[in-house]
């Protein structure tokens, strides 16, 4: 008999048998669980979100401010000769 045949054998005779009792409060535990993950997620998504707004904001603000797209001032004057 390979390790497979014995694997299956193994499943099939879970499966056949009763399954086991489940305690009574478990629904409970597990939705209290499941609402306080989801919870979680919502707030962290939503953190999310705002930090990435705050980003764009505070890009906008700076692209305005600085002007990026501009070309800078030049740092010498040519000279005034022959006036």
């Amino acid at each position: 008999m390979s390790s497979m045949d014995r694997r299956e054998d193994a499943v099939r005779r879970i499966l056949e048998g009763t399954p086991p009792p489940v305690p009574p409060n478990l629904h409970a535990d597990v939705v209290r669980r499941g609402s306080r993950m989801l919870h979680r997620q919502r707030a962290a998504r939503r953190l999310m979100w705002l930090l990435l707004f705050a980003a764009a904001v505070a890009f906008v603000v700076w692209a305005s401010v600085a002007q990026p797209w501009v070309e800078p001032p030049s740092e010498t004057t040519p000279p005034l000769t022959g006036w």
